[in-house]
C-alpha cells in the first residue's frame, strides 16, 4: 500500500526525523490559510498523488508570496498529472501539500527497500539527489552506494558512517547522520515498510539534514498489524478493479496486455503470464483467486477481468489442490452465463475433482475451449484472439 508524501512526513516526525513544516489541503482557500501559518517567505505547493516525477509534470511549484500560493494552488488542484510513474491517463490531483521553503545547500538520494531474494533490507544512497535513481544507475553507477542489512543484526553505527562518508557529509550534518539514518531504519522496520525513499535528502545552508521529500510503501500482508497505517489508504489513488478485488480477497494487478488470466496460486499465475508472452501475446492482468475460491468469488473475478476494455480473451488455468476443479468450473460457467460472455475463453483444469470439473464445462452449452496442459492452453487462447481480430 502506498501513501501520500504528507502522510509519510507525519510518520517521519513521529520518529524525530526532520522535515519542513507543512499542511495537506483540499481546496485553494485552505491552501492560502495553510501558507499563512508558515514562516515563509518561500512556500512550496505540491501535488499529492501516488507517483514520482511530479515536479517535471508541473505538480510542484516554489513561490515567494501568498498571492503566488493561490495562483499555484489553482493551477495544480484538479489537474491531471502524467509522469513516468503514472499510466498514460495520469492521476487527478485532489489534494495539495503546502510546505515551508527550505534553504538548500546540497541534495542527495536515500532509500530502503526489501530485497526478497536475500531476505534483507537494501540501502541505496547517492550524491545525485533530485534525479531518477534509475538514470543515475545507468549513466553514473559509481555515484551510488548500495548495501544490505540483515534484519537479525539490524542497523549499526558503521552503517550511518558509511552513508555519511559516501554523501561527503561534514561537521554537524555528519554528526546528525547517526541518529537520522538509524531512525529511518527503525521507522521502516517498525511499520513493515516495503519502500522508503527520500529524494531529495538535503543539507541546508545551516548544515542540517532534512527529508525534503518522502515516499513510503507498506507490505499489504502486514497491514493487519498497523491499523493506523490502514487509515492512511487513499482509494481514489488506486485502480477501481484492484479495490474491488481486495474486498473479495482476490490478488489482482492490471497489466497492459490483452489476455485476461484467472489462476490459483501466485507461482502458477507468473508461469501463465510467462507462457502467454512466449506464445506471442501479453497478459492483461495478474489475478490469483487463491486456494479457497467459491463460485461467487470466481464470478467476481470474471467481472473484474472483463471490466478491462483491453481484454480480448480469457485464460483460466487451475491446478486443483485445496481448490477443487469442480468449484472453479461451476464458477466459470455461472460467470460466463451471467455476463453473457462472448470473448474467447480457454480453460485448463488439473488436480482435485478434475473430471467433475471438465464435465461441468462440457455440459454447460457454452463455447468454452478446453486445454490439456498449460502450453496447449496458451496456444489456444492466443490463436483464438488472433482469429477474432
Amino acid at each position: 500500500m502506498d501513501i501520500h508524501e504528507h502522510q509519510a512526513k507525519e510518520l517521519l516526525k513521529l520518529y524525530n526525523i526532520p522535515t519542513p513544516e507543512g499542511k495537506a489541503v483540499f481546496s485553494v482557500d485552505d491552501a492560502l490559510l495553510a501558507a499563512k501559518e508558515l514562516p515563509g517567505p518561500v512556500y512550496v505547493v505540491k501535488a499529492q498523488i501516488h507517483a514520482g516525477g511530479r515536479g517535471k509534470a508541473g505538480g510542484v511549484k516554489v513561490v515567494k508570496s501568498l498571492d503566488e500560493v493561490k495562483v499555484a494552488a489553482q493551477s495544480i488542484l484538479g489537474k491531471t498529472l502524467v509522469t513516468h510513474q503514472t499510466s498514460k491517463e495520469g492521476k487527478l490531483v485532489q489534494r495539495l501539500y503546502i510546505e515551508d521553503g527550505c534553504k538548500i545547500d546540497s541534495e542527495y538520494y536515500f532509500s530502503m527497500v526489501i530485497d526478497r531474494v536475500s531476505s534483507k533490507i537494501s540501502v541505496i544512497a547517492s550524491t545525485e539527489g533530485g534525479m531518477d535513481i534509475e538514470k543515475v544507475a545507468e549513466e553514473t553507477p559509481e555515484k551510488i552506494l548500495s548495501f544490505s542489512i540483515d534484519p537479525t543484526i539490524g542497523f549499526q553505527p558503521f552503517h550511518s558512517r558509511l552513508i555519511a562518508n559516501t554523501l561527503n557529509l561534514k561537521g554537524s550534518s555528519f554528526k546528525q547522520a547517526g541518529m537520522f539514518f538509524k531512525q529511518l531504519y527503525k521507522l521502516f522496520t517498525d511499520l513493515d515498510g516495503s519502500l522508503l525513499e527520500i529524494n531529495p535528502l538535503v543539507v541546508t545552508s545551516d548544515n542540517d539534514l532534512i527529508a525534503l521529500d518522502a515516499k513510503m510503501s507498506f507490505d499489504n500482508n502486514a497491514l493487519f498489524r498497523h491499523p493506523n497505517i490502514m487509515e492512511l489508504r487513499d482509494e481514489t489513488e488506486e485502480d477501481p478493479a484492484e479495490i474491488i478485488a481486495s474486498k473479495y480477497d482476490l490478488a489482482y494487478i492490471k497489466l497492459n496486455g490483452t489476455i485476461g488470466c484467472l489462476v490459483n496460486g501466485a507461482g502458477l499465475a507468473m508461469a501463465t503470464m510467462d507462457i502467454i508472452k512466449l506464445k506471442g501475446a501479453a497478459p492483461a492482468n495478474f489475478l490469483d483467486v487463491g486456494g479457497s475460491a467459491t463460485k461467487e468469488k470466481v464470478t467476481e473475478a470474471f467481472k473484474i477481468i472483463l471490466s478491462d476494455e483491453a481484454v480480448e480473451g480469457i485464460l483460466v488455468n487451475i491446478f486443483g489442490g485445496i481448490m477443487r476443479c469442480d468449484i472453479i468450473a461451476a464458477g466459470v460457467v455461472a460467470a460466463a452465463k451471467e455476463l453473457s460472455l462472448t470473448k474467447p475463453l480457454v480453460v485448463r483444469l488439473a488436480g482435485t475433482n478434475v473430471e467433475e470439473g471438465k464435465k461441468i464445462l462440457s455440459e454447460s452449452g457454452l463455447k468454452i475451449i478446453p486445454a490439456d496442459d498449460l502450453d496447449d492452453a496458451a496456444v489456444k487462447i492466443v490463436n483464438a484472439v488472433k482469429e477474432i481480430n
